[in-house]
């Protein structure tokens, strides 16, 4: 009787041993699943909030030459078009205007172009381009910084027909430093030669006057303003 008592003592502590480990078991394989989750999710959070580094570097006018010193020297395309509803005008921008070539490449391939609008068109002078009253054109220069290029006039380059060129900012500004988002082209034959010394010219059409002519018959309004928008968008010709 006593040995038949002991068996089952012996059988109960066993069965009782043995649902402690499965309880503990079944709990530690749920809180290692639990936990990977959790970092999972954690680092899913980390990598939606950490910032764009493509997008914090903003130019001024304390970066912008050492910035366009090195960009130059990296990014060699001389050549873009421009791709209106009137066609396409290719041009080839020179190589000895380093940082005004540099700097249009460069809002080239930032996609700053594309989307703005030819906002200025004096009949029998210029064309005028690289501004809009969107929305967009205006994050984009907050994107891209708020800086301003010297001149480069002494390499010889003349206001010629075709000619394209960089504005002078609107602030009081009396060194003509540029205002590096917007451009002209000249179209008044044989060319706007008054401007020479004054803006910058760093490159010419080398494909569609016919384009700049038509632009240039539009008609504007008191403000020397498109009454129709003429939108553009810039790529590089490879």
């Amino acid at each position: 009787m006593l040995k038949t008592k002991l068996i089952i003592l012996f059988l109960g502590l066993g069965l009782l041993f043995n649902q402690c480990q499965d309880s503990s078991k079944k709990s530690n394989e749920n809180k290692p699943k639990k936990k990977i989750e959790e970092n999972l999710s954690s680092k899913k959070d980390t990598l939606k909030s950490k910032p764009d580094k493509s997008t914090s570097f903003l130019l001024n006018d304390q970066n912008a030459i050492p910035f366009f010193f090195d960009y130059q020297k990296k990014h060699l395309e001389n050549r873009v078009r421009i791709s209106t509803r009137f066609g396409d005008i290719d041009i080839e921008l020179y190589q000895n205007t380093p940082y005004h070539r540099a700097n249009f490449i460069y809002l080239t391939k930032k996609g700053y172009f594309n989307g703005s609008t030819f906002h200025r068109v004096v009949p029998g002078f210029i064309i005028q381009g690289g501004n809009s009253d969107r929305v967009e054109t205006s994050q984009k220069r907050r994107e891209i910084g708020k800086y301003l290029l010297p001149p480069d006039t002494r390499k010889g380059y003349k206001h010629h027909r075709g000619v394209i060129s960089m504005p002078s900012s609107e602030i009081e500004n009396p060194h003509k430093l540029a205002s590096p988002y917007e451009f002209f082209i000249v179209q008044q034959s044989p060319g706007a030669y008054h401007l020479d010394g004054s803006y910058t010219a760093f490159g010419k059409v080398i494909r569609g006057m016919d384009v700049v002519d038509k632009i240039n018959q539009q008609k504007v309004d008191d403000r020397e303003a498109p009454l129709t928008n003429i939108h553009m968008d810039v790529s590089i010709i490879e």
